[in-house]
């Protein structure tokens, strides 16, 4: 049984990395996409992991594929497309490390992934199944979402969702809220950006975001909040846990490290999420934390994922803001 399988987009971040001689832009190939960041760092921490997506049968979805396979993460859910070109998003950089975002994806070939495509033995054999909202933005990868979380929900997997949101993605904003809320009803644990919480519930606190997304069926809901750590809530306790000291390069895959160091720790736990303690949900969240914190020291999604032993030595020094 692998512990967590997750379904969406892999792709290459070409991050934005200074300026030539000429005064040009050089943007560096990095290996990213939500869902494969956060199965990084699940993969860094211990736990057996499987992607499962589509990439073009070109040099980049060759990369991606080797890329995977050298972090520890299962590919034979990868699906290779000779008809669509692998994905790509551009990626600019602030002076404080936030990102904007300019995609090649018309179509992509994460949005081309059938549901006939699927692993479903992947699926229905796995502990949590995890999903972001990019792959709801086109058909058919979004019938295919829906399939898989029907397939993983029926074999008992904890359901995992990252409404995650990319406004250039999608039609307008109207569009991208109700599909993302479409899929709040069959999640049980809820990984949101700050932003991304207001955008889903129209609320203006953190906390009432929170309180409003636990109301369409999750269990659990954690708001990251970037350098103020993160906001856990579930029905009833709520709670900020801070961030570690640190400081920022790039926060491409910030949120998918803290999500898949949080995972990790969770399902060693070894308990349904309701049956866990509020204290070894508090413990999760340091865990991903500090992945988060290492994550964010330097460029790209996937190569700046930390490995356990930095992880564990960050946490033994709880150096928070």
């Amino acid at each position: 049984m692998t512990d967590i399988v997750a379904l969406g987009e892999v792709l290459i971040d070409f991050t934005e990395c200074g300026r030539s001689s000429d005064g040009m832009k050089i943007f560096e190939q990095n290996p990213g996409g939500a869902p494969a960041n956060m199965l990084t760092a699940a993969s860094h921490m211990g736990c057996s992991t499987a992607f499962i997506g589509k990439v073009g049968d070109d040099m980049h979805g060759h990369f991606l594929a080797d890329t995977l396979s050298r972090e520890g993460i299962d590919t034979s859910g990868m699906v290779t497309d000779k008809t669509c070109f692998t994905t790509l998003a551009f990626v600019g950089l602030d002076e404080n490390g936030e990102r904007s975002f300019s995609f090649a994806r018309k179509p992509g070939a994460d949005t081309m992934l059938r549901k006939e495509e699927l692993r479903e033995d992947l699926i229905s054999s796995c502990k949590v199944f995890h999903f972001g909202s990019l792959s709801l933005t086109d058909e058919p990868a979004r019938s295919a979402t829906f399939y898989a979380v029907d397939i993983a929900r029926k074999g008992g997997a904890v359901i995992s969702y990252d409404p995650n949101f990319r406004a250039a993605l999608w039609p307008d904003e109207k569009t991208a809220v109700s599909r993302m809320k479409e899929m709040l009803p069959l999640a049980d644990m809820v990984k949101v950006s700050d932003e991304e919480s207001l955008l889903l519930t129209g609320c203006t606190s953190y906390e009432e975001a929170a309180d409003s997304i636990l109301s369409m069926g999750p269990s659990f809901v954690a708001v990251t909040l970037g350098s103020r750590g993160v906001l856990i809530s579930r029905k009833g306790t709520k709670e900020y846990i801070d961030a570690f000291k640190t400081e920022s390069v790039d926060t491409t895959g910030a949120g998918d490290s803290f999500w898949g160091g949080f995972m990790s720790s969770f399902l060693s736990l070894k308990v349904p999420v309701d049956d866990a303690s509020w204290e070894d949900l508090k413990k999760c969240a340091v865990t991903g934390n500090a992945v988060a914190a290492l994550c964010v020291q330097k460029r790209g999604g996937m190569p700046s994922i930390p490995l356990k032993e930095e992880v564990v030595s960050l946490l033994s020094k709880e150096e928070y803001v």
